[in-house]
């Protein structure tokens, strides 16, 4: 398996808040790998870094053997390749769905019209909003929103896809839809780092879980190994809590 991302001794502070302390991590491709871990222990800082909408205080994000940095890359150009999709989804709500998944190939990648019509179609079918394509955002319920948000970052055509609580603002009816989505990407091989609370799904979609404490990775592990026996006093003990 070629390695898709690496961070090395990654750093992160807000003022005095040291967030991230010495992250090294490495996800491979067609991976599912999942952070866990309690609010503020830094998960969704360590995403951020991944994407440049945080900027790492220093270590190294290395994206399929390149090391980024601001200096020497086109961040825009790097984002591209990492699709990401939030607790809340940002929608253009004056826009219809398949505008709103349309609109970044059309104007970043420079699609014609016409296919990237086309080809946001069959993401749309994909996610189970076939009937919706013309439908606006106003009208949906938040688990259809998730399910256009994941549809709008796939339509740029990702080499990995990040999700940050993508079920956190969700009613609890609507989380497995939107879970249910995630899982056929993953069946499909799409490369992803998910921070999510649903332990039912790290443990039976992720290959790799991760735990976070105080913006250290404290374990890490086989999914199922994690679970069933993890090392960690820390883990353990977060996990008796959650589980």
């Amino acid at each position: 398996m070629s390695e898709m991302i690496r961070v090395e001794k990654l750093n992160k502070s807000f003022g005095d808040l040291h967030v991230l302390k010495d992250i090294d991590l490495e996800v491979y491709e067609n991976e599912v790998v999942c952070l866990i871990g309690a609010s503020g222990s830094g998960k969704s800082t360590l995403l951020r870094c991944l994407n440049f909408l945080e900027v790492k205080d220093d270590g190294k994000v290395i994206f399929a053997g390149d090391t980024i940095e601001l200096k020497t890359h086109n961040i825009n150009e790097v984002r591209q390749k990492v699709g990401m999709v939030f607790q809340h989804f940002n929608l253009f709500p004056h826009k219809t769905v398949l505008q709103n998944v349309t609109e970044a190939p059309i104007m970043v990648r420079k699609i014609d019209r016409k296919q990237a019509e086309e080809d946001g179609k069959k993401l749309l079918d994909k996610v189970g909003l076939g009937d919706k394509y013309n439908v606006y955002p106003g009208k949906l319920s938040g688990g259809q929103k998730q399910r256009v948000a994941i549809a709008r970052a796939l339509a740029m055509k990702p080499d990995i896809m990040l999700f940050d609580e993508p079920t956190s603002a969700l009613d609890p009816e609507l989380v497995g839809e939107v879970l249910e989505t995630m899982k056929q990407l993953a069946r499909e091989g799409m490369t992803m780092i998910v921070v999510t609370h649903e332990m039912g799904f790290a443990r039976e979609v992720a290959d790799r879980t991760v735990y976070m404490h105080d913006g250290r990775i404290v374990e890490t592990g086989d999914s199922k190994d994690f679970f069933a026996n993890p090392k960690e006093k820390r883990t353990q003990e977060f996990l008796s809590k959650v589980l």
